[in-house]
């Protein structure tokens, strides 16, 4: 008998396990359902027709827009991917905001917007008009392959978070003043978001961000613009492998920290190359830049490394100014700058680090013990070029006897230099791969 209870006991089930049995089978069925629901969808031309199809359509469709114009302004308030068949016809499929607002609205996460022509937003900057406007429900949004013209801004990021906008032509307006232009691509507290391999041309900025974190920007061809890379307040990202050409400023990293800036290529940007503004604790790595007035500008930036850069035909290499410190200057090719670096501070600033200076093109130094560093110390500015910075006149007695006297007895008595940038160990030859013209012409064309 006591077998027999004993063995009903080990055979029962427990209402709990049915209860977790049931639940498990019904999540099993909404993720069929869900499945099953989700389908592509042909959407043709017309008024109204692209709102309508999305209004009607179910989270997680596929819509396939055939060539054709549709109207704007779009919604998309839940998970769809909006995609053209272009593939098939080669014809454009073209939305159309009839300069008025954002174009197309993403309101809602894992939204893909895919190789269509998006045009004509409104053209009022202070309301933020569009192509695509992601809003902070548009959580890993994506818009890839898209061609985006006559829009006061091209992307606009306002909040989601790891959204990702690649392989875009975006081309900006050039009919106001430059800064009352809108952006290619702009970024508002969208932390994990990407922006690769993107073509910007004309506009304010190429990409601009604001108070945001953990971002990517690479693999971008910008030109034509005020700033290629804008960052304020933005911390912990990385910019690479990006091309400035013709734009008014380069790569500019203004009141952030913490960001690797590495690979990228400014050639022929008007007035500045790289430009660090209160940035603070970053790499700056493997930079190339090319024709600018000043190769970099170091404002106020604190607690940078600096090394393995090639800064070539610049009027002046590096402005370094006296509220930057505690900054890594190393391993980096000063190539043919009218004047390699200006320093107007009167304190000693050592660019070197473990034994390797830099290379200086107008070092004509000695290595009798061919270690590949120079015999001498070499110090790019002296009493005479800080003369000349703080009264420019000063200019018209370079030839004089009496400046030539004063270089002579600067060489011969150490003591009169005012201070200055010293590279105890310059280097005899460049240790990064110095770009030739032909080179640099061939990376520009997108």
């Amino acid at each position: 008998m006591v077998i027999n209870e004993q063995h009903e006991k080990s055979t029962s089930v427990s209402p709990s396990f049915l209860d977790g049995l049931t639940g498990g089978l019904l999540l099993c069925l909404l993720l069929l359902s869900f499945v099953s629901v989700a389908e592509e969808r042909q959407v043709s031309p017309g008024d109204g027709t692209l709102q309508t199809a999305i209004d009607s359509a179910r989270s997680g469709d596929n819509l396939i827009l055939s060539s054709g114009t549709y109207t704007g302004s779009i919604n998309i308030d839940q998970s769809l991917t909006l995609q053209c068949e272009n593939s098939v016809s080669h014809l454009p499929c073209i939305v159309d905001g009839e300069n008025t607002s954002h174009v197309i609205i993403i309101s809602a996460a894992d939204v893909s917007i895919k190789n269509l022509t998006i045009q004509h937003s409104g053209a009022v900057l202070e309301t933020e008009d569009s192509g695509v406007f992601i809003t902070d429900k548009g959580d890993r949004a994506r818009v890839e392959n898209n061609h985006f013209e006559y829009n006061q801004i091209g992307v606009y990021l306002k909040g989601p978070e790891d959204a990702i906008v690649s392989n875009n032509v975006i081309i900006g307006s050039q009919l106001q003043h430059m800064n009352d232009r809108g952006n290619g691509v702009y970024l508002w507290n969208t932390p994990g978001s990407v922006i690769k391999d993107n073509v910007i041309r004309y506009g304010r900025d190429g990409i601009f961000v604001n108070a945001s974190r953990n971002n990517i920007f690479s693999g971008n061809h910008m030109s034509n613009l005020r700033f290629a890379i804008h960052y304020m307040y933005a911390n912990d990202s990385e910019v690479s492998n990006n091309i400035s050409v013709n734009n008014h400023v380069g790569f500019a990293l203004m009141f952030s920290d913490r960001i690797t800036a590495k690979n990228n290529l400014s050639s022929g940007d008007e007035k500045r190359g790289l430009f660090f503004n209160f940035a603070n604790y970053s790499t700056i790595e493997g930079n190339r830049v090319v024709g600018a007035e000043k190769c970099v500008f170091i404002y106020n930036a604190n607690f940078n490394k600096i090394n393995n850069n090639s800064f070539e035909g610049c009027q002046i290499g590096i402005h370094f100014t006296a509220g930057s410190e505690k900054n890594e200057i190393y391993d980096n090719a000063f190539i043919n700058n009218r004047s390699q670096v200006k320093y107007v501070g009167t304190r000693y600033i050592e660019w070197s680090k473990d034994g390797r200076g830099n290379y200086w093109s107008d070092n004509t130094a000695f290595d009798i013990d061919d270690n590949g560093i120079a015999d001498q110390i070499y110090q790019p500015n002296d009493l005479v070029d800080q003369l000349v910075w703080r009264h420019p006149l000063a200019k018209l007695l370079l030839n004089s006897p009496s400046v030539q006297v004063l270089k002579w007895a600067q060489s011969e008595f150490p003591g009169l230099h005012p201070g200055g940038v010293t590279d105890s160990a310059p280097l005899m030859r460049p240790t990064v791969t110095v770009l030739t013209t032909d080179t640099i012409v061939s990376s520009l064309i997108p």
